[in-house]
């Protein structure tokens, strides 16, 4: 599994690309990119989302942990890097699959 944050990132991108459909092919998904202002992304999405990296990273990346750590007004201005960021920790600190 991927914690390199340049793999983690085309990662990310893919989800949101599935997630938000009607995103535009040629916009560009950087890690300043926020979830709210620049992508749009509203409860339903970040849902999706969510289970997106469930089904990719498995416990390894708690998505649900990661959002408690920030306070109402901060989750509105989470940007693409913060969780590529921490996708690429808690992988770094998961056990090795044997």
């Amino acid at each position: 599994m991927p914690s390199d944050q340049t793999d983690v990132l085309a990662d990310v991108d893919a989800m949101l690309r599935d997630v938000l459909g009607d995103f535009g092919p040629d916009a560009e998904i950087t890690m300043d990119t926020t979830f709210r202002d620049d992508l749009g992304m509203e409860s339903l999405d970040v849902v999706s989302l969510a289970g997106r990296l469930q089904a990719r990273y498995g416990n390894s990346v708690n998505f649900a942990l990661f959002v408690s750590t920030f306070d109402v007004a901060s989750v509105g201005e989470l940007t693409v890097g913060q969780l590529v960021e921490y996708i690429s920790d808690s992988l770094a600190k998961a056990p090795a699959a044997s």
